[in-house]
């Protein structure tokens, strides 16, 4: 798994979200920049999402990724824990509960620098997979 500052810089991200309730994909194309932030680095996407018979909307998120051991302890933006991507492996999962629903996710970095994030997410109130390729955007 790269260390934290590998991460740093801007990052084409291509997301497809499969929805298993409604059998339906929608599309998010952007940008995520990891900033130095004097605590580790900051996480910000921005973008443009696309879903099945809706207007296509901007659509943003930040994070906070912070080192943590041999790994990377990644934070919602106001300091709460998210999940830890655990270090030493090029293939790394990790899950986080949020109410009644499960978040599953599985880092790949085998093709570092391009690297893959899937997340499962199951419960009452949600069923879908994110699948996300990153790209580092050249000059960073």
């Amino acid at each position: 798994m790269p260390d934290l500052a590998d991460f740093e810089g801007r990052w084409r991200i291509a997301r497809r979200i499969e929805d298993h309730w409604m059998g339906t994909t929608g599309l998010f194309e952007g940008v995520a920049r990891f900033t130095a932030d004097g605590q580790g680095l900051a996480y910000h996407e921005v973008g443009e999402l696309k879903l099945p018979q809706e207007v296509p909307m901007a659509a943003a998120r930040r994070f906070l990724w912070r080192a943590d051991g041999d790994g990377i302890e990644v934070l919602y933006e106001d300091g709460a824990p998210f999940h830890r991507i655990a270090g030493g492996q090029a293939v790394v999962q990790a899950w986080h509960a949020c109410g009644q629903d499960d978040y599953e996710v599985s880092y790949n970095f085998t093709r570092w620098p391009d690297w893959r994030m899937i997340w499962r997410v199951r419960g009452p109130r949600k069923d879908y997979t994110s699948i996300s390729d990153f790209t580092r955007v050249r000059g960073d």
